[in-house]
C-alpha cells in the first residue's frame, strides 16, 4: 500500500528539527546564508536543501500571526515532473510502486539545463532544483532507503510536536480528515491541502496565501497562474523539440 505523510501545521511550532534531520540524513552540505529579518532559513529551497520550515508573519486585526509551513516535495500521485523528464530521457524519473515515492535516477543529469528548469516550472509547488555543479535535480526523496530498511522517514523521526505523520496512505488520510474536525473549532478556515492529489498531505490552519504562493497546485487565490495548467501548456516542449 503507499505511503504518505501528514503534516499538520496547527501543532508546527517553527523548531526546523525536520529540516536539520533531512539534511544530515542525506548528507547535504550547508547553504551559505545571511540575516534577512526572517526565522526562514535559508531563503528558499535548494539542491542541498530538501527540506524548508517556510515562515510567513501577518498582522490581522491588529494581532501579528505566524504561520510555519514545513515545505518539501508532495510526491504527487501523477508526477507533472516525471512527464516532462522521462519526455526527455527515460528513466530519469520513477515513481516508487510499494511507497508512492517520486525518485530522481541518475539518469536526470543527462536532461540539459534548459530541460532542467522545464521539468521544476511543471511542478505545481515549484519544488525541484538543479545542482549546478553535477547537473542532478534534487528535491526530497521521501526517505526511500529507510522505508525501504523499515524505518520511517527521518523528518517524521525527529519531529517532536507530532507535526509530522506517516504511515499508510489511507491511514494518514483517516487522520488528517479527523484532526480537521477539531482544528476547525478553533480555526474555522482550517483544510487539508491537494490530498486526492499527493502523498505529502497538509493541514493549514488559514487560506493558504497566508502561508507560501506555492501551498496549493491551485495558484489562482492569490492571482497567479494554475501551475498545473502551466504543466500542460509546457507538455507540448518536447514534442516540438523533435518535431519543430
Amino acid at each position: 500500500m503507499p505511503k504518505a505523510f501528514f503534516v499538520d501545521t496547527s501543532r508546527c511550532t517553527a523548531c526546523r528539527g525536520c529540516q536539520i534531520a533531512c539534511k544530515e540524513w542525506h548528507d547535504l552540505p550547508t547553504t551559505a546564508t545571511k540575516q534577512n529579518g526572517t526565522h526562514q532559513n535559508p531563503p528558499d529551497l535548494n539542491a542541498s536543501t530538501y527540506k524548508l520550515v517556510r515562515f510567513s508573519e501577518h498582522r490581522i486585526d491588529g494581532k501579528v500571526e505566524w504561520y510555519f509551513f514545513p515545505d518539501q516535495c508532495r510526491h504527487c500521485l501523477d508526477a507533472p515532473c516525471l512527464e516532462v523528464a522521462n519526455g526527455y530521457v527515460e528513466g530519469a524519473v520513477i515513481q516508487d510502486k510499494k511507497t508512492g515515492a517520486i525518485i530522481y535516477t541518475d539518469r536526470c543529469k543527462q536532461l540539459k539545463e534548459d530541460e532542467c528548469e522545464e521539468v521544476t516550472e511543471a511542478c505545481p509547488y515549484n519544488v525541484p532544483r538543479r545542482n549546478t555543479g553535477t547537473g542532478m535535480m534534487m528535491k526530497c526523496d521521501m526517505c526511500i532507503d529507510r522505508q525501504q530498511a523499515g524505518l520511517i522517514p527521518m523528518c517524521v523521526k525527529t519531529c517532536p510536536t507530532g507535526t509530522m505523520n506517516y504511515g499508510d496512505r489511507a491511514d494518514m488520510l483517516a487522520m488528517a480528515e479527523k484532526t480537521l474536525v477539531k482544528v476547525k473549532k478553533e480555526y474555522p478556515r482550517a483544510s487539508i491541502v491537494d490530498a486526492k492529489d499527493v502523498n505529502i498531505v497538509y493541514l493549514i490552519q488559514d487560506t493558504p496565501e497566508r502561508y507560501y504562493e506555492f501551498v496549493t497546485a491551485d495558484n489562482s487565490a492569490v492571482g497567479l497562474p494554475m501551475s498545473r495548467k502551466n504543466f500542460l501548456a509546457g507538455m507540448t516542449k518536447p514534442a516540438k523539440r523533435i518535431f519543430g
